[in-house]
């Protein structure tokens, strides 16, 4: 990313902010040394923080922090910013929880219980244009759109390599869910399953593997 990168760090622990500021240390090529990274203790103060400054680029937001009613307020922080990408970070990982975030505009779901190796990961993820979701979510059967999972020769399920076509035409997650009927956060699901079967961590590098594999015609073209 380039220099002056702002960053919303919201929780209600400072010994977790510190933690995380030291898992952001280890994006070495993607965060400038000027970036910075601006502190909120409650949700109220991470809707001003952000209002004052409308350059953040990535807002790390916790669920539960006071003020902040969960899922309602991930969703109310994308309405007004919708600009800023939003990395949800959770002391549970509930189902229901992580979809509904993802369906909120979430670009990740970060459990607190992950190591810093693993947050690191999701972050690059995300900074690359990806979404991030836990492991063991992916590895669920999602039966949400009653489609079967029988995977093929690579591992990838009917609505994995679906979800390849689509990327490989250039469209976007929220095309792609109006296109199907599938919620936003379903999608987000598949595709971040997707990039984790063909190992990348973001679409192009996915379309690229896809074309490598022979599950995309060179043909195809952005939309």
């Amino acid at each position: 990313m380039g220099g002056g990168m702002k960053i919303l760090l919201a929780d209600d622990h400072a010994l977790f902010r510190e933690g995380m500021r030291h898992v952001m240390r280890q994006l070495d090529g993607q965060l400038e040394e000027d970036t910075e990274i601006l502190d909120a203790c409650s949700f109220p103060e991470a809707l001003d923080v952000a209002e004052k400054n409308s350059d953040i680029s990535l807002a790390l937001l916790d669920l539960k922090m006071p003020g902040s009613d969960g899922v309602s307020a991930i969703k109310l922080f994308h309405l007004r910013h919708p600009d800023i990408m939003i990395v949800v970070l959770s002391g549970t990982d509930q189902r229901e929880d992580i979809m509904g975030a993802m369906n909120s505009g979430a670009m990740g779901f970060i459990s607190k219980a992950s190591s810093s190796k693993e947050m690191a990961q999701a972050l690059r993820m995300v900074l690359d244009g990806g979404t991030y979701l836990p492991p063991q979510l992916l590895q669920q059967a999602v039966t949400d759109d009653g489609r079967s999972w029988r995977t093929d020769r690579f591992g990838l399920t009917a609505r994995q390599t679906e979800m390849l076509r689509y990327l490989g035409m250039g469209w976007s997650n929220k095309s792609i869910a109006d296109a199907t009927g599938l919620t936003l956060g379903t999608v987000k699901v598949h595709v971040s399953a997707l990039f984790n079967i063909l190992r990348v961590n973001n679409r192009l590098d996915a379309v690229l593997a896809g074309r490598r594999l022979g599950l995309l015609e060179d043909e195809e073209k952005e939309t």
